[in-house]
Protein backbone atom coordinates (compact mmCIF):
# COMPACT_ATOMS: atom_id res chain seq x y z
CA UNK A 1 0.00 0.00 0.00
CA UNK A 2 3.05 2.31 0.65
CA UNK A 3 2.56 5.62 2.43
CA UNK A 4 0.23 7.54 -0.61
CA UNK A 5 -2.78 6.61 1.66
CA UNK A 6 -1.68 8.61 4.47
CA UNK A 7 -0.37 11.49 2.86
CA UNK A 8 -3.40 11.58 0.59
CA UNK A 9 -5.80 11.40 4.31
CA UNK A 10 -3.66 14.25 6.11
CA UNK A 11 -2.19 16.86 3.29
CA UNK A 12 -0.35 18.32 6.24
CA UNK A 13 2.12 16.02 6.71
CA UNK A 14 5.46 16.52 5.20
CA UNK A 15 8.72 14.71 4.87
CA UNK A 16 11.86 15.91 7.08
CA UNK A 17 13.98 18.72 5.53
CA UNK A 18 16.63 16.92 7.74
CA UNK A 19 15.87 13.59 6.87
CA UNK A 20 13.81 12.38 3.85
CA UNK A 21 12.35 9.24 5.34
CA UNK A 22 11.11 10.81 8.54
CA UNK A 23 7.49 12.39 8.14
CA UNK A 24 6.40 15.57 10.05
CA UNK A 25 3.37 15.56 11.91
CA UNK A 26 1.15 18.03 13.37
CA UNK A 27 1.04 17.77 17.21
CA UNK A 28 -2.70 18.49 17.10
CA UNK A 29 -3.55 15.54 14.59
CA UNK A 30 -0.85 12.82 15.75
CA UNK A 31 -3.14 10.87 17.45
CA UNK A 32 -5.41 10.89 14.46
CA UNK A 33 -2.50 9.68 12.09
CA UNK A 34 -1.57 7.26 14.51
CA UNK A 35 -4.59 5.70 14.37
CA UNK A 36 -4.66 5.71 11.05
CA UNK A 37 -1.46 4.01 10.37
CA UNK A 38 -2.51 1.21 13.06
CA UNK A 39 -5.79 0.47 11.30
CA UNK A 40 -5.62 1.27 8.02
CA UNK A 41 -1.91 0.95 6.63
CA UNK A 42 -1.29 -2.09 9.36
CA UNK A 43 2.05 -0.79 11.28
CA UNK A 44 0.93 -3.03 14.51
CA UNK A 45 4.52 -2.85 16.01
CA UNK A 46 5.44 0.61 17.79
CA UNK A 47 8.86 -0.12 18.27
CA UNK A 48 9.82 3.32 20.23
CA UNK A 49 9.53 6.65 20.90
CA UNK A 50 12.53 8.76 21.12
CA UNK A 51 12.52 12.26 22.84
CA UNK A 52 15.09 14.95 21.10
CA UNK A 53 16.29 18.40 22.83
CA UNK A 54 17.76 20.15 19.68
CA UNK A 55 19.11 23.25 22.05
CA UNK A 56 22.69 22.69 21.27
CA UNK A 57 22.30 21.46 17.77
CA UNK A 58 24.24 22.70 14.92
CA UNK A 59 21.13 23.15 12.29
CA UNK A 60 18.22 25.17 13.66
CA UNK A 61 14.99 23.55 13.69
CA UNK A 62 11.30 24.43 14.35
CA UNK A 63 11.34 23.99 17.90
CA UNK A 64 13.67 22.95 20.97
CA UNK A 65 12.21 19.65 21.55
CA UNK A 66 10.58 17.03 18.91
CA UNK A 67 9.37 13.36 19.27
CA UNK A 68 10.51 10.69 17.15
CA UNK A 69 8.00 7.47 16.78
CA UNK A 70 9.43 4.26 14.62
CA UNK A 71 6.69 1.88 13.30
CA UNK A 72 7.13 -1.72 12.21
CA UNK A 73 4.11 -3.21 9.52
CA UNK A 74 2.74 -6.08 9.38
CA UNK A 75 4.81 -7.80 7.20
CA UNK A 76 7.72 -6.81 9.78
CA UNK A 77 9.95 -5.59 6.57
CA UNK A 78 8.49 -2.15 6.02
CA UNK A 79 8.90 0.80 8.97
CA UNK A 80 7.70 3.80 9.09
CA UNK A 81 9.04 7.27 11.12
CA UNK A 82 6.64 10.19 12.16
CA UNK A 83 7.85 13.04 14.03
CA UNK A 84 6.65 15.53 15.59
CA UNK A 85 7.92 19.17 16.88
CA UNK A 86 6.51 20.27 20.03
CA UNK A 87 5.38 23.87 20.40
CA UNK A 88 5.01 23.93 24.07
CA UNK A 89 6.59 20.88 26.10
CA UNK A 90 4.08 21.54 29.23
CA UNK A 91 0.86 21.17 26.57
CA UNK A 92 2.43 18.12 24.85
CA UNK A 93 0.82 15.86 22.71
CA UNK A 94 -2.03 13.47 22.83
CA UNK A 95 -1.22 9.81 24.67
CA UNK A 96 -1.04 7.37 21.99
CA UNK A 97 -1.46 4.75 24.90
CA UNK A 98 -5.07 3.81 24.21
CA UNK A 99 -3.78 2.44 20.68
CA UNK A 100 -0.40 0.77 21.49
CA UNK A 101 -0.12 -0.66 24.96
CA UNK A 102 3.83 -0.31 24.41
CA UNK A 103 2.82 3.60 24.61
CA UNK A 104 2.03 3.45 27.98
CA UNK A 105 5.78 3.04 29.33
CA UNK A 106 7.39 4.47 26.28
CA UNK A 107 5.73 7.85 27.01
CA UNK A 108 6.62 8.08 30.76
CA UNK A 109 10.14 7.74 29.85
CA UNK A 110 10.13 10.54 27.55
CA UNK A 111 8.00 12.27 30.49
CA UNK A 112 10.77 12.01 33.12
CA UNK A 113 14.05 12.51 31.07
CA UNK A 114 12.74 15.37 29.14
CA UNK A 115 9.43 16.70 30.95
CA UNK A 116 7.45 16.89 27.22
CA UNK A 117 3.34 16.11 29.17
CA UNK A 118 1.32 13.51 27.19
CA UNK A 119 -2.50 14.45 27.11
CA UNK A 120 -4.85 11.75 28.43
CA UNK A 121 -1.91 9.50 29.49
CA UNK A 122 -3.57 6.93 32.12
CA UNK A 123 -0.41 7.46 34.70
CA UNK A 124 1.71 10.09 33.88
CA UNK A 125 4.50 10.07 36.26
CA UNK A 126 8.16 9.29 36.39
CA UNK A 127 9.60 5.56 35.67
CA UNK A 128 13.57 5.33 35.65
CA UNK A 129 14.46 8.21 37.98
CA UNK A 130 12.94 8.89 41.62
CA UNK A 131 10.19 10.33 42.37
CA UNK A 132 12.32 13.40 44.40
CA UNK A 133 14.35 13.75 41.05
CA UNK A 134 14.20 17.56 39.87
CA UNK A 135 15.03 18.41 36.58
CA UNK A 136 14.86 16.45 33.54
CA UNK A 137 18.59 14.48 32.50
CA UNK A 138 18.46 14.13 28.89
CA UNK A 139 18.04 18.15 28.33
CA UNK A 140 20.99 19.29 26.66
CA UNK A 141 21.21 21.98 29.72
CA UNK A 142 21.36 19.03 32.58
CA UNK A 143 24.43 19.58 34.87
CA UNK A 144 25.34 16.14 34.57
CA UNK A 145 27.43 16.53 37.64
CA UNK A 146 24.68 16.96 39.96
CA UNK A 147 23.84 14.13 42.19
CA UNK A 148 20.33 13.70 43.51
CA UNK A 149 19.56 11.06 46.14
CA UNK A 150 16.37 9.61 46.84
CA UNK A 151 15.51 9.16 50.75
CA UNK A 152 11.94 8.26 50.54
CA UNK A 153 10.67 5.03 48.73
CA UNK A 154 7.15 5.15 46.57
CA UNK A 155 4.35 2.90 48.43
CA UNK A 156 2.70 2.68 44.26
CA UNK A 157 -0.26 2.65 45.86
CA UNK A 158 -1.42 5.47 43.53
CA UNK A 159 -0.97 3.16 40.90
CA UNK A 160 -2.54 -0.14 42.71
CA UNK A 161 -5.45 1.06 43.78
CA UNK A 162 -6.91 2.36 40.32
CA UNK A 163 -5.98 -1.06 39.26
CA UNK A 164 -7.99 -2.51 42.16
CA UNK A 165 -10.96 -0.33 40.86
CA UNK A 166 -10.88 -1.64 37.45
CA UNK A 167 -11.54 -5.10 38.80
CA UNK A 168 -14.40 -4.19 41.00
CA UNK A 169 -12.85 -4.87 44.26
CA UNK A 170 -12.36 -2.76 47.73
CA UNK A 171 -8.83 -3.61 50.10
CA UNK A 172 -10.90 -3.87 52.84
CA UNK A 173 -14.11 -5.11 51.77
CA UNK A 174 -12.35 -7.65 49.85
CA UNK A 175 -9.55 -8.45 52.48
CA UNK A 176 -6.39 -8.14 50.19
CA UNK A 177 -3.26 -8.07 51.23
CA UNK A 178 -0.85 -5.90 49.33
CA UNK A 179 2.80 -7.10 49.12
CA UNK A 180 6.12 -6.44 47.73
CA UNK A 181 7.95 -8.72 45.36
CA UNK A 182 11.41 -7.59 45.41
CA UNK A 183 13.30 -5.32 44.87
CA UNK A 184 16.04 -7.35 46.72
CA UNK A 185 15.00 -10.91 46.29
CA UNK A 186 16.53 -13.61 43.96
CA UNK A 187 12.70 -14.37 42.71
CA UNK A 188 12.51 -10.98 41.24
CA UNK A 189 15.15 -11.61 38.11
CA UNK A 190 17.28 -8.26 38.51
CA UNK A 191 16.10 -4.89 40.37
CA UNK A 192 12.15 -5.13 40.14
CA UNK A 193 9.45 -4.18 42.24
CA UNK A 194 6.09 -5.52 41.87
CA UNK A 195 3.38 -4.80 44.27
CA UNK A 196 0.59 -7.13 44.22
CA UNK A 197 -2.62 -7.45 45.64
CA UNK A 198 -3.54 -10.77 47.04
CA UNK A 199 -6.80 -12.60 47.33
CA UNK A 200 -5.22 -15.40 49.16
CA UNK A 201 -2.36 -16.86 46.48
CA UNK A 202 -4.27 -15.46 43.60
CA UNK A 203 -2.88 -11.83 42.50
CA UNK A 204 -5.66 -9.63 41.75
CA UNK A 205 -3.66 -6.69 40.99
CA UNK A 206 -0.57 -5.52 40.20
CA UNK A 207 2.25 -2.84 39.12
CA UNK A 208 5.67 -2.80 38.93
CA UNK A 209 8.42 -0.13 39.76
CA UNK A 210 11.87 -0.26 37.55
CA UNK A 211 15.20 2.04 37.56
CA UNK A 212 16.79 0.74 40.39
CA UNK A 213 19.58 0.39 37.85
CA UNK A 214 20.00 3.76 35.97
CA UNK A 215 23.60 4.24 35.08
CA UNK A 216 22.69 6.86 32.25
CA UNK A 217 23.72 5.12 29.43
CA UNK A 218 21.97 7.32 26.98
CA UNK A 219 23.32 10.32 28.44
CA UNK A 220 27.16 8.96 28.71
CA UNK A 221 27.02 8.47 24.65
CA UNK A 222 26.95 12.54 24.16
CA UNK A 223 30.02 13.06 25.74
CA UNK A 224 31.84 9.80 24.21
CA UNK A 225 33.39 9.06 21.09
CA UNK A 226 31.61 6.19 19.05
CA UNK A 227 34.14 3.85 19.75
CA UNK A 228 34.02 4.62 23.00
CA UNK A 229 30.49 3.59 23.49
CA UNK A 230 31.42 0.23 23.01
CA UNK A 231 31.81 -1.14 26.09
CA UNK A 232 28.81 0.75 27.93
CA UNK A 233 26.88 -1.33 25.38
CA UNK A 234 28.51 -4.52 27.04
CA UNK A 235 25.97 -3.25 30.26
CA UNK A 236 23.16 -3.16 28.90
CA UNK A 237 22.41 -7.16 28.24
CA UNK A 238 25.16 -8.14 30.03
CA UNK A 239 24.05 -12.01 29.61
CA UNK A 240 24.39 -11.70 25.64
CA UNK A 241 27.13 -8.53 25.77
CA UNK A 242 28.53 -9.12 22.38
CA UNK A 243 25.76 -8.89 20.47
CA UNK A 244 25.04 -5.16 22.18
CA UNK A 245 28.80 -4.30 21.18
CA UNK A 246 27.53 -5.55 17.50
CA UNK A 247 24.16 -4.33 17.25
CA UNK A 248 25.76 -0.78 18.17
CA UNK A 249 28.80 -0.66 15.70
CA UNK A 250 26.11 -2.24 12.90
CA UNK A 251 24.01 0.80 13.41
CA UNK A 252 27.12 2.89 12.89
CA UNK A 253 28.24 0.60 10.04
CA UNK A 254 24.63 1.13 8.62
CA UNK A 255 24.58 5.37 8.58
CA UNK A 256 28.39 5.03 6.56
CA UNK A 257 27.09 2.02 3.96
CA UNK A 258 29.87 -0.04 4.51
CA UNK A 259 30.22 -3.68 4.83
CA UNK A 260 33.06 -5.81 6.10
CA UNK A 261 35.21 -7.99 5.32
CA UNK A 262 33.49 -11.62 5.34
CA UNK A 263 35.44 -12.75 7.59
CA UNK A 264 34.73 -9.79 10.29
CA UNK A 265 31.33 -11.19 8.83
CA UNK A 266 31.83 -14.54 9.49
CA UNK A 267 33.33 -13.82 13.69
CA UNK A 268 30.15 -11.93 14.41
CA UNK A 269 28.02 -14.69 13.59
CA UNK A 270 29.98 -16.61 15.26
CA UNK A 271 30.30 -14.91 18.39
CA UNK A 272 26.69 -13.76 18.20
CA UNK A 273 24.67 -16.79 18.35
CA UNK A 274 26.93 -18.32 21.02
CA UNK A 275 26.02 -15.16 23.24
CA UNK A 276 22.45 -15.81 22.01
CA UNK A 277 22.65 -19.59 23.68
CA UNK A 278 24.52 -17.97 26.50
CA UNK A 279 21.55 -15.90 27.02
CA UNK A 280 18.53 -18.56 26.60
CA UNK A 281 20.81 -21.14 29.49
CA UNK A 282 20.72 -17.91 31.66
CA UNK A 283 17.00 -17.62 31.22
CA UNK A 284 15.95 -21.14 31.42
CA UNK A 285 18.90 -22.45 34.14
CA UNK A 286 17.14 -19.91 36.37
CA UNK A 287 13.34 -20.22 35.62
CA UNK A 288 13.67 -23.94 36.06
CA UNK A 289 15.64 -23.26 39.46
CA UNK A 290 12.37 -21.10 40.35
CA UNK A 291 10.11 -24.01 40.45
CA UNK A 292 13.06 -26.39 42.33
CA UNK A 293 14.57 -27.78 39.06
CA UNK A 294 17.69 -27.65 40.62
CA UNK A 295 19.47 -30.74 38.55
CA UNK A 296 18.39 -28.76 35.09
CA UNK A 297 20.16 -25.65 37.06
CA UNK A 298 23.57 -27.47 36.32
CA UNK A 299 22.77 -28.87 33.06
CA UNK A 300 22.96 -25.69 31.38
CA UNK A 301 25.21 -23.41 33.82
CA UNK A 302 28.13 -26.02 33.62
CA UNK A 303 28.08 -25.37 29.62
CA UNK A 304 27.75 -21.84 29.87
CA UNK A 305 30.68 -21.76 32.12
CA UNK A 306 32.49 -23.36 29.58
CA UNK A 307 31.42 -21.25 26.85
CA UNK A 308 32.69 -17.84 29.01
CA UNK A 309 35.68 -19.84 28.99
CA UNK A 310 35.83 -19.67 25.45
CA UNK A 311 34.87 -16.07 25.33
CA UNK A 312 37.69 -15.15 27.80
CA UNK A 313 40.67 -16.13 25.91
CA UNK A 314 38.99 -14.87 22.24
CA UNK A 315 38.35 -11.39 23.82
CA UNK A 316 40.52 -11.02 27.25
CA UNK A 317 37.16 -11.12 29.31
CA UNK A 318 34.46 -13.15 30.60
CA UNK A 319 31.06 -11.33 30.63
CA UNK A 320 31.88 -7.43 29.21
CA UNK A 321 34.14 -8.81 25.91
CA UNK A 322 33.86 -4.89 24.39
CA UNK A 323 35.43 -6.96 21.01
CA UNK A 324 33.66 -5.12 17.96
CA UNK A 325 34.71 -2.34 16.78
CA UNK A 326 33.43 0.28 13.80
CA UNK A 327 34.33 -1.69 10.67
CA UNK A 328 35.18 -4.58 11.85
CA UNK A 329 35.70 -6.80 15.06
CA UNK A 330 39.24 -5.78 17.86
CA UNK A 331 41.51 -9.12 16.32
CA UNK A 332 40.93 -12.09 14.56
CA UNK A 333 40.16 -15.32 16.09
CA UNK A 334 42.96 -17.28 17.98
CA UNK A 335 45.23 -20.76 17.49
CA UNK A 336 42.83 -23.89 17.96
CA UNK A 337 39.65 -21.68 18.24
CA UNK A 338 37.55 -24.74 16.20
CA UNK A 339 38.76 -27.42 18.24
CA UNK A 340 38.05 -25.37 21.50
CA UNK A 341 34.15 -24.03 20.24
CA UNK A 342 33.27 -27.60 19.04
CA UNK A 343 33.74 -29.08 22.72
CA UNK A 344 32.00 -25.99 23.95
CA UNK A 345 28.93 -26.65 21.38
CA UNK A 346 28.86 -30.53 22.31
CA UNK A 347 28.78 -29.56 26.18
CA UNK A 348 26.01 -26.95 25.65
CA UNK A 349 23.89 -29.49 23.54
CA UNK A 350 24.24 -32.41 25.57
CA UNK A 351 23.21 -30.37 28.71
CA UNK A 352 19.92 -28.64 26.39
CA UNK A 353 18.92 -32.45 25.13
CA UNK A 354 19.28 -33.60 29.15
CA UNK A 355 17.54 -30.80 30.62
CA UNK A 356 14.49 -31.24 27.84
CA UNK A 357 14.23 -35.08 28.93
CA UNK A 358 13.61 -34.29 32.58
CA UNK A 359 11.33 -31.03 31.47
CA UNK A 360 9.58 -31.30 28.36
CA UNK A 361 7.11 -34.10 29.79
CA UNK A 362 7.38 -33.90 33.11
CA UNK A 363 3.71 -33.61 34.87
CA UNK A 364 4.99 -30.89 37.43
CA UNK A 365 6.65 -28.92 34.82
CA UNK A 366 3.68 -28.43 32.63
CA UNK A 367 1.43 -27.98 35.24
CA UNK A 368 3.66 -25.37 36.62
CA UNK A 369 4.12 -23.45 33.17
CA UNK A 370 1.28 -24.76 30.52
CA UNK A 371 -1.69 -22.21 30.22
CA UNK A 372 0.60 -19.83 32.74
CA UNK A 373 -0.21 -15.87 32.23
CA UNK A 374 -0.77 -16.40 28.23
CA UNK A 375 -0.29 -13.29 25.78
CA UNK A 376 -2.35 -13.62 22.76
CA UNK A 377 -0.48 -12.88 19.26
CA UNK A 378 -2.41 -9.19 19.38
CA UNK A 379 -1.87 -8.37 22.83
CA UNK A 380 1.70 -9.03 22.35
CA UNK A 381 2.27 -6.85 19.30
CA UNK A 382 0.58 -3.75 21.40
CA UNK A 383 2.82 -4.62 23.92
CA UNK A 384 5.94 -4.07 21.58
CA UNK A 385 7.01 -7.59 22.33
CA UNK A 386 9.79 -8.85 20.00
CA UNK A 387 12.28 -11.93 19.70
CA UNK A 388 11.78 -15.32 21.57
CA UNK A 389 8.15 -13.50 23.37
CA UNK A 390 6.59 -12.88 20.53
CA UNK A 391 7.48 -15.88 18.48
CA UNK A 392 5.82 -17.80 21.82
CA UNK A 393 2.82 -16.00 21.22
CA UNK A 394 2.58 -17.33 17.28
CA UNK A 395 3.92 -14.70 15.79
CA UNK A 396 6.85 -15.53 13.24
CA UNK A 397 9.21 -12.58 13.00
CA UNK A 398 12.83 -12.34 13.21
CA UNK A 399 14.90 -9.95 11.58
CA UNK A 400 17.42 -12.98 10.59
CA UNK A 401 14.54 -13.92 8.50
CA UNK A 402 12.54 -11.22 7.60
CA UNK A 403 15.54 -8.46 6.86
CA UNK A 404 18.20 -10.38 6.94
CA UNK A 405 21.96 -9.59 7.79
CA UNK A 406 25.66 -11.20 8.18
CA UNK A 407 24.25 -13.96 4.99
CA UNK A 408 21.60 -15.15 7.73
CA UNK A 409 19.61 -15.48 4.94
CA UNK A 410 22.74 -18.43 3.35
CA UNK A 411 22.34 -20.18 6.91
CA UNK A 412 20.16 -23.58 7.18
CA UNK A 413 17.96 -23.05 10.12
CA UNK A 414 14.63 -22.97 11.24
CA UNK A 415 12.41 -20.31 12.66
CA UNK A 416 11.06 -21.47 16.20
CA UNK A 417 7.36 -20.62 16.96
CA UNK A 418 4.88 -21.15 19.72
CA UNK A 419 0.99 -21.40 19.98
CA UNK A 420 -0.42 -19.56 23.11
CA UNK A 421 2.27 -17.50 24.35
CA UNK A 422 2.65 -18.93 27.94
CA UNK A 423 5.21 -19.66 30.31
CA UNK A 424 5.52 -23.31 28.63
CA UNK A 425 6.04 -21.92 25.24
CA UNK A 426 8.06 -19.25 26.40
CA UNK A 427 11.20 -21.02 27.61
CA UNK A 428 10.41 -24.21 25.07
CA UNK A 429 10.89 -21.71 22.50
CA UNK A 430 14.64 -20.67 23.95
CA UNK A 431 15.38 -24.12 24.22
CA UNK A 432 14.66 -24.92 20.49
CA UNK A 433 16.50 -21.74 19.69
CA UNK A 434 19.78 -22.71 21.31
CA UNK A 435 19.59 -25.31 18.87
CA UNK A 436 19.13 -23.42 16.16
CA UNK A 437 21.97 -21.58 17.17
CA UNK A 438 24.18 -24.30 17.50
CA UNK A 439 23.30 -25.29 13.80
CA UNK A 440 24.34 -21.85 12.09
CA UNK A 441 27.58 -21.66 14.44
CA UNK A 442 28.85 -25.05 13.04
CA UNK A 443 27.92 -23.84 9.41
CA UNK A 444 29.79 -20.75 9.81
CA UNK A 445 32.66 -22.50 11.31
CA UNK A 446 32.63 -24.44 7.61
CA UNK A 447 32.23 -21.39 5.56
CA UNK A 448 34.21 -18.80 7.62
CA UNK A 449 36.82 -17.59 5.14
CA UNK A 450 40.43 -16.28 5.66
CA UNK A 451 41.49 -12.59 5.33
CA UNK A 452 41.24 -9.14 6.77
CA UNK A 453 38.64 -8.76 9.40
CA UNK A 454 38.11 -5.22 9.26
CA UNK A 455 37.76 -2.67 6.70
CA UNK A 456 40.57 0.09 5.22
CA UNK A 457 39.53 3.56 6.31
CA UNK A 458 41.65 5.66 8.28
CA UNK A 459 38.70 7.73 9.11
CA UNK A 460 36.72 4.60 10.43
CA UNK A 461 39.10 1.91 11.78
CA UNK A 462 42.70 2.22 13.95
CA UNK A 463 45.45 1.32 11.82
CA UNK A 464 48.25 -1.80 12.38
CA UNK A 465 50.63 -1.28 15.61
CA UNK A 466 53.30 -1.64 12.90
CA UNK A 467 52.26 1.30 10.91
CA UNK A 468 51.87 3.40 14.30
CA UNK A 469 55.29 3.09 15.06
CA UNK A 470 57.04 2.51 11.64
CA UNK A 471 55.12 5.82 9.60
CA UNK A 472 53.81 9.32 10.55
CA UNK A 473 50.77 8.72 9.38
CA UNK A 474 49.93 5.82 11.23
CA UNK A 475 50.79 8.13 14.08
CA UNK A 476 48.31 10.21 13.17
CA UNK A 477 45.84 8.59 11.98
CA UNK A 478 45.87 6.52 15.42
CA UNK A 479 46.07 10.45 17.18
CA UNK A 480 42.74 11.64 15.09
CA UNK A 481 40.36 8.54 15.80
CA UNK A 482 41.71 8.02 19.43
CA UNK A 483 41.11 12.05 20.46
CA UNK A 484 38.60 13.25 18.13
CA UNK A 485 36.33 9.85 17.15
CA UNK A 486 34.31 8.89 14.17
CA UNK A 487 32.72 12.07 12.24
CA UNK A 488 29.46 10.14 11.40
CA UNK A 489 27.24 11.78 8.39
CA UNK A 490 25.05 14.85 9.94
CA UNK A 491 21.15 12.93 10.02
CA UNK A 492 19.02 10.87 12.52
CA UNK A 493 18.78 6.82 11.76
CA UNK A 494 17.41 3.75 13.32
CA UNK A 495 18.87 0.53 12.93
CA UNK A 496 17.76 -2.99 14.32
CA UNK A 497 19.34 -6.31 15.12
CA UNK A 498 18.00 -9.72 16.13
CA UNK A 499 19.30 -10.01 20.00
CA UNK A 500 18.37 -12.66 22.02
CA UNK A 501 15.72 -10.97 23.93
CA UNK A 502 14.52 -9.37 21.19
CA UNK A 503 14.57 -6.67 18.60
CA UNK A 504 17.49 -4.39 20.18
CA UNK A 505 17.12 -0.88 18.10
CA UNK A 506 19.64 2.46 18.10
CA UNK A 507 18.33 5.64 16.88
CA UNK A 508 21.27 7.97 16.57
CA UNK A 509 21.00 11.40 15.86
CA UNK A 510 24.39 12.76 14.48
CA UNK A 511 25.74 16.59 13.95
CA UNK A 512 28.37 15.71 11.97
CA UNK A 513 31.19 15.54 15.07
CA UNK A 514 33.23 12.96 16.22
CA UNK A 515 30.56 12.38 19.24
CA UNK A 516 26.85 11.40 18.84
CA UNK A 517 24.22 14.23 19.21
CA UNK A 518 21.63 11.87 20.91
CA UNK A 519 21.70 7.74 21.27
CA UNK A 520 18.55 6.14 22.24
CA UNK A 521 18.02 2.42 22.99
CA UNK A 522 15.04 0.23 21.78
CA UNK A 523 15.55 -1.91 24.82
CA UNK A 524 13.28 -4.47 24.48
CA UNK A 525 13.33 -5.88 28.23
CA UNK A 526 11.53 -2.65 29.05
CA UNK A 527 8.87 -3.18 27.01
CA UNK A 528 8.10 -6.38 28.03
CA UNK A 529 8.49 -5.45 31.44
CA UNK A 530 5.79 -3.55 31.08
CA UNK A 531 3.24 -6.38 30.33
CA UNK A 532 4.15 -8.21 32.93
CA UNK A 533 1.46 -7.01 35.77
CA UNK A 534 -1.02 -7.18 33.95
CA UNK A 535 -0.26 -10.89 32.73
CA UNK A 536 0.36 -12.59 36.00
CA UNK A 537 -3.35 -10.85 37.27
CA UNK A 538 -5.74 -14.00 38.15
CA UNK A 539 -2.70 -16.12 38.91
CA UNK A 540 -0.69 -17.65 41.93
CA UNK A 541 2.42 -15.89 43.45
CA UNK A 542 4.54 -18.81 42.46
CA UNK A 543 3.10 -18.70 38.96
CA UNK A 544 4.51 -14.69 38.60
CA UNK A 545 7.74 -15.99 39.26
CA UNK A 546 8.14 -17.94 36.93
CA UNK A 547 6.58 -16.27 34.28
CA UNK A 548 9.19 -13.19 35.14
CA UNK A 549 11.71 -15.79 34.73
CA UNK A 550 10.28 -17.30 31.42
CA UNK A 551 10.35 -12.83 30.00
CA UNK A 552 13.82 -13.35 30.79
CA UNK A 553 13.76 -9.45 32.38
CA UNK A 554 17.55 -8.06 31.80
CA UNK A 555 17.65 -5.06 34.59
CA UNK A 556 20.51 -3.10 33.05
CA UNK A 557 19.22 -3.39 29.36
CA UNK A 558 15.59 -2.50 30.91
CA UNK A 559 16.69 0.42 32.96
CA UNK A 560 19.97 1.53 31.39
Amino acid sequence: MGIQPLLQNFPAITQEVYHESFYVVGSHELFSVVRFVRDRLHYRLLLDIVGVDYWEYVDKRPTRFALIYHFRHEDFVQTLTLKVYIENEKQGVESIASLYKAANWLEREVYDQFGIHFVNHPMLKRILNHNEFVGHPLRRDYEITKGQYCTQTQDLMDELLPCIDSKGLDIQEDNLMVLNLGPSHPASHGTIRTLVALDGEQIKAAVSEIGYLHRGFEKSCENHTYNQIVPYTDRLNYCSAIMNNIAFVKAIEDIYKIHIPDRGVFIRVIVSELSRAIDHLVCLAAGLLDMGAQTNYWYLFNPRNNAYDFLSRLTGARLTNSYMRVGGVAHDLHLGWEKELEAVLREIEKGVDESLRMTQTNRIFQDRTYGISPVSAHDALSYGYTGPNLRASGVAYDLRFDKPYDYYDTFDFELVVGSQGDTYDRLMVRFYEIKESLKIIRQAIKKIPSGAISIERHDITLPPKRAVYQSIEGVMNQFKLIFDGLHVPKGEYYSAYEAANGELGFTTISDGSGKPYRIKVRPPSFLHMQSYPQIIQEYQVGDAILTLGSLNIIAGEMDR
